[in-house]
């Protein structure tokens, strides 16, 4: 059975409902996966570097301070990552945004019958369709939207947000990276390493059952994969702390 749906009155109207369609809570779950790259990129790679300097050496200093180095030096890589990675998505999508444009003028047939393939797939048909057809191709910003969003399956990027973007992954990766940190300062080094491995596959097992929860997925199952994951790739950085230990001096 097809779906009634009613259909706007003006391509303005069409123009506006299309911008909610296209964007459905797409900037909060974006800030959400840009807070999880960052905090568990940190969390992960910081906590192999300090195991393998613990491993290595079993000096609490060095662990510190090589902890701290890599701190900071991850989350400038992962803004910078995030800000240009945020550059070449708008690039890209100005790009395609061009092409689509300049095939509407040159091949507007073709493009119109494109657009009627896409909703008929939906199952629209006769006159409803045609309807649909005809309201979108009437204005040639929503026909090009509807052709990114549709054909393309590309959403506009915002060229401002990625100072924001970066802010958010380099933050979220600081923050990250301290916490498996924390216990080489109150505790002796052997131990601060077993409870930096606990604490770590803790927050990776929040943090994965958080985003099962916000996105889909079973939170159980989800925290639990992110944490093994995450433990073991943190532990590559122990196993080669340890191969290449220090001698202790005579």
């Amino acid at each position: 059975m097809i779906p009634v749906i009613k259909l706007p009155h003006s391509t303005h109207q069409m123009e506006h409902e299309l911008h909610t369609y296209l964007d459905p809570h797409q900037r909060s779950a974006s800030i959400l996966s840009d807070i999880i790259l960052g905090g568990q990129d940190g969390l992960v790679n910081v906590l192999g570097v300090i195991l393998g300097i613990a491993a290595a050496t079993s000096d609490s200093h060095l662990v510190l301070i090589a902890g701290l180095a890599a701190t900071f030096a991850e989350s400038v890589s992962m803004g910078a990552v995030a800000f240009t990675s945020t550059i070449a998505e708008a690039d890209y999508y100005d790009s395609e945004l061009e092409r689509e444009q300049r095939h509407i003028k040159q091949v507007p047939k073709l493009e119109r019958e494109e657009v009627r393939q896409i909703y008929q797939q939906k199952g629209f048909q006769t006159e409803l369709l045609e309807h649909i057809v005809e309201t979108i191709t009437a204005n040639p910003d929503v026909w090009v939207a509807v052709m990114m969003a549709e054909e393309h399956q590309l959403t506009p990027v915002d060229r401002k947000q990625s100072w924001k973007v970066a802010l958010v992954v380099g933050i979220s990766a600081i923050i990250g990276s301290l916490i498996p940190l924390i216990p080489f300062i109150f505790l002796p080094v052997g131990t601060g390493m077993w409870v930096s491995v606990a604490i770590t596959a803790l927050v990776l097992f929040i943090v994965g059952g958080y985003k099962a929860r916000v996105t889909v997925g079973h939170p159980g199952r989800s925290g639990l994969e992110l944490a093994v994951i995450g433990t073991l790739s943190a532990l590559v950085g122990f196993i080669v702390g340890f191969l290449l230990k220090v001698p202790a001096p005579s």
